[in-house]
């Protein structure tokens, strides 16, 4: 029986976060697009994944987690190497610093054609870390082709996004020119993120500011991939460019209480599902 067209195909990497100062939490996973991929799926989106794990023991964690979730592993795959492994440190203030980056199997992993062919049917498309990522919005973007959205800040090269999205950590001049670039080189919205001070958006000559919602922040990974899943469902409930922002930085504040891109240890779960 073939698989269900998808409200979204979520394209690009997975990791294994391994905090290195609190080895009581045992390895949590994350990466840009599979972060996205679960929060869309806890957001009530019918998600698929197309990613690549190694052969190693940490594939498996990555599978069960993402299962759990209710994402669509259907076309991830099994490549010869090492699940990608990230480790990390948080200060105080509950930020954190990557220590190491091990990309394992997802440097080189891109969807064949089987793939293209689900992803192409999607009603959204989203690319986080992703080799050749310009060829593949080359090879979506046609007039029946589904609207496109990636993470420009860790896969720089792109080619007609309905949405741009970057990190302007909290540099309000740097959003601007991340906005004015993006626009002027076939973007439809240009989004900036701002860390606690909010995020941007432009779209042809106009602006849109909105501020973070405080909350105690206990660990910001992947507040900014929660941003773009809010982002993101937002658009695909038809919502216009203001209200994705602040559905956006609603997100990536809740993603803030909690330990990992989502939650996973079981006092996370109990308390926010």
């Amino acid at each position: 029986m073939p698989p269900e067209r998808l409200d979204v195909a979520v394209v690009g990497d997975n990791t294994i976060d391994r905090f290195l100062d609190e080895p009581e939490l045992g390895d949590l996973v994350g990466g840009n697009a599979l972060n996205v991929a679960v929060q869309l799926a806890m957001l009530g989106f019918r998600v698929g994944y197309f990613g690549a794990v190694g052969t190693d023991a940490n594939a498996d964690i990555v599978r069960t987690a993402a299962r759990a979730r209710g994402v669509d592993l259907f076309d991830m795959v099994t490549a010869d190497g090492a699940t990608a492994l990230t480790t990390i440190r948080r200060d105080a203030n509950g930020d954190r610093r990557f220590e190491s980056e091990d990309f394992g199997v997802t440097a080189d992993y891109y969807p064949d054609e089987t793939a293209m062919d689900r992803i192409s049917t999607a009603r959204w498309v989203h690319v986080g870390m992703l080799s050749r990522s310009r060829s593949f919005g080359e090879y979506l973007a046609r007039p029946s082709g589904p609207p496109m959205s990636q993470d420009c800040s860790v896969s720089p090269e792109w080619h007609s996004l309905a949405v741009h999205f970057a990190s302007a950590s909290e540099d309000e001049s740097a959003a601007e020119r991340s906005l004015t670039q993006a626009l002027a080189t076939s973007a439809h919205i240009a989004v900036a993120t701002l860390g606690a001070q909010g995020a941007r958006a432009g779209q042809a000559s106009m602006r849109w500011r909105v501020p973070a919602h405080p909350v105690d922040v206990v660990d910001t990974t992947g507040a900014g991939d929660s941003f773009m899943a809010g982002f993101i469902a937002a658009r695909l409930r038809g919502e216009d460019v203001e209200q994705s922002l602040r559905s956006g930085t609603e997100r990536g504040s809740f993603t803030c209480q909690y330990m990992g891109g989502w939650p996973q240890l079981p006092d996370d779960v109990d308390r926010f599902g």
